[in-house]
């Protein structure tokens, strides 16, 4: 049980650091930091998303969200459509600088996941990624136990 332990928590950790590391490679051609990979890659993926639904889709809180959106806004990627009284309600749209760089991380990200799963069979794949789903959601049952 004890290697079991060890070897989940290791790989999780690695899997985590070398997601970090690739993002922050990649985007520095576009003078972008790991946390505004997500939210371009589901704008783009996307007819325009709240900064609520932003935080849904990426996992991520408020506040990560929230300065990600700012950077991206004042580094022209996007556009808030700012008729609501909430901006945190207010659709957020790619710019055609955005939609550019959004096909260009959609690319890397679909070449690095493609690199990643070298010598997995398609069965397999999706064996693993129903299992860590299956995983993540139970972890999260254990979470919400202990209050939010």
């Amino acid at each position: 049980m004890e290697e079991r332990f060890e070897t989940f928590t290791v790989q999780i950790a690695r899997i985590s650091r070398c997601i970090r590391k690739i993002k922050t490679e990649e985007m520095e051609e576009f003078d972008l930091k790991s946390p505004h990979v997500s939210c371009l890659y589901y704008l783009y993926k996307s007819d325009g998303l709240t900064a609520k639904e932003l935080c849904d889709v990426c996992e991520e809180d408020k506040g990560a969200v929230s300065r990600s959106v700012e950077y991206l806004e004042k580094n022209g990627y996007l556009h808030c459509d700012c008729m609501m009284k909430k901006r945190y309600k207010s659709r957020l749209y790619l710019t055609e600088k955005g939609w550019r760089v959004g096909a260009k991380i959609t690319e890397k990200i679909d070449r690095i996941l493609s690199e990643a799963s070298e010598g997995l069979t398609e069965e397999n794949r999706l064996v693993f990624y129903r299992s860590l789903s299956l995983i993540a959601e139970n972890l999260k049952k254990i979470c919400n136990q202990y209050g939010e």
